[in-house]
């Protein structure tokens, strides 16, 4: 299963909060205390996230932390980029990736194939994306034919 973990979903919903206060600093406990995550959690996030580039930190009494570009220019593949590295389906996919079988392989073309095609699609989703809650939901192209993600919603029964 292809699945982001734990801490990139706790660091997109990091950079959610910055996003919809664009207009100042946020401290690190101002950003726990917002998100219901767990302070060292959100310390260690938004390091991670400064040293991406993806967050400027400001030192001080009145210091904290903002977004360092708007929303609509940090991309998904830019997240998930700065806290798992770079989205990489295979061995074979990845830019340094060596595979012992490479040279015999008769699936690794296709394996990356679909891997610029989920980078693309990341690559096309913003966070200003993400956090549009009643927004649009956006029409991807994978190879080449569009398609429509549609919202469902998940009923539970008792």
């Amino acid at each position: 299963m292809l699945r982001i973990s734990r801490l990139t979903d706790y660091g997109t919903v990091l950079l959610a909060h910055l996003a919809a206060h664009q207009a100042s600093v946020r401290s690190a406990a101002d950003v726990a205390q917002a998100t219901g995550i767990a302070p060292p959690t959100v310390s260690k996030l938004l390091k991670s996230l400064a040293r991406a580039g993806l967050v400027t930190s400001t030192r001080g009494a009145n210091g904290g932390y903002r977004l360092s570009r708007p929303p609509q220019d940090i991309s998904a593949a830019d997240i998930i980029d700065a806290l798992e590295g770079p989205v990489s389906i295979t061995e074979c996919s990845a830019s340094d990736g060596e595979c012992e079988h490479e040279g015999v392989c008769s699936v690794g073309d296709a394996w990356q194939r679909i891997n610029v095609a989920i980078l693309r699609a990341l690559n096309d989703v913003s966070l200003h994306d993400l956090v549009r809650a009643n927004g649009p939901v956006p029409t991807f192209r994978f190879a080449g034919v569009p398609i429509a993600v549609e919202r469902t919603l998940e009923t539970h029964g008792d």
